[in-house]
């Protein structure tokens, strides 16, 4: 079940969507250690004399990740997003992906990510110059649309493979859908019997049977997963193994969620530093809780913790009090 993008053979087809503040390093490492076969990095400003900011050192890449390693730029300057591209592979990067899919308020407004959909001419654009900068490959992300009226994701597409861009990835919904309803795989359908460099497809897969009906459905060459895996990283492994064994692989064990969190948890404490490290980890053990019993009483313990260690110790007691049936006090 590999694919091909540029000179790089992809393991499998199951692919980590890059989410902004979400998908860093360290929940890269966890879902590569779960089964995906390619993970983009976390959406980056072209914007280079912001990368010196604290948010954005991290967003940069990390070397660590396994080949080939992607970074996402945000712009609507063609020379800048050009220049940020050199500099990013200088640094090492070896896939750089375009965000035309971010239907946020704050970018869009700036006229980028999903907006960038209304100016098919400033794409070509920003599509040419990229490319002409730099000799790995480059892909991007786009939505269907720019509303239900105006679905032109099959122009964009075109514009590009005619540009020679290396894969394209179709989120579901238009611009204004944001994030509302359901995706529909009928334009990504209709990319992927017309254009012929790989499509990804993206939007709703949030189980192993999603994820066969959409590869069915729509004949993508992979699937691009994002917050269904929060929480449940495993879901890479149970698509795989329903995909091409037809096995519905369980939930790991307790014992195996408690070693996933807190390796993850390790992860982010050694990529932000002990003070940011502790407030973003209470964002994932969130998501973690939602799939475990009595999680709602381990978040609200562990998000009173204010140093790393206490933290992992509040993890480790409540699976013991789960191993043991015994009532889970206060970490």
């Amino acid at each position: 079940m590999s694919w091909q993008l540029g000179p790089y053979q992809l393991p499998n087809k199951w692919v980590l969507a890059p989410m902004a503040g979400v998908s860093d390093s360290a929940l890269r490492s966890i879902c590569y250690k779960q089964g995906a076969g390619y993970a983009i990095g976390e959406m980056l400003s072209a914007q280079t004399h912001l990368w010196e900011t604290k948010k954005s050192a991290t967003r940069q890449v990390n070397m660590a990740d396994p080949e080939p390693r992607a970074i996402q730029l945000l712009g609507i300057d063609p020379k800048a997003l050009a220049d940020a591209a050199q500099r990013q592979v200088a640094q090492g990067a070896q896939v750089i992906d375009l965000n035309l899919g971010c239907p946020a308020k704050k970018v869009c407004q700036q006229a980028a990510g999903s907006a960038l959909l209304a100016y098919p001419e400033q794409v070509a654009s920003i599509f040419n110059a990229v490319v002409a900068a730099v000799d790995v490959p480059v892909t991007v992300k786009i939505r269907t649309g720019i509303n239900a009226e105006h679905k032109n994701g099959l122009e964009i597409a075109k514009i590009a493979e005619g540009c020679g861009l290396s894969a394209i990835t179709v989120h579901g919904r238009t611009r204004a859908d944001k994030f509302n309803g359901q995706a529909e795989y009928d334009t990504i359908a209709l990319i992927k019997q017309t254009v012929s460099i790989p499509v990804i497809a993206n939007g709703d897969i949030c189980s192993a049977e999603d994820a066969q009906f959409v590869l069915n459905y729509t004949n993508a060459d992979a699937i691009m997963l994002g917050r269904a895996v929060l929480g449940r990283p495993w879901l890479f492994n149970q698509i795989d193994a329903w995909v091409n064994n037809k096995t519905l692989l369980p939930d790991p064990s307790l014992m195996a969620r408690q070693h996933i969190m807190r390796d993850h948890l390790d992860a982010i404490y050694r990529l932000y530093g002990e003070t940011q490290g502790v407030r973003i980890a209470r964002k994932h053990l969130g998501w973690y809780a939602q799939h475990l019993p009595a999680g709602d009483r381990l978040r609200q313990m562990f998000n009173r913790l204010d140093v790393s260690t206490k933290q992992q110790a509040c993890i480790d007691k409540y699976f013991d009090a789960l191993d043991t049936r015994l009532e889970l006090e206060s970490c």
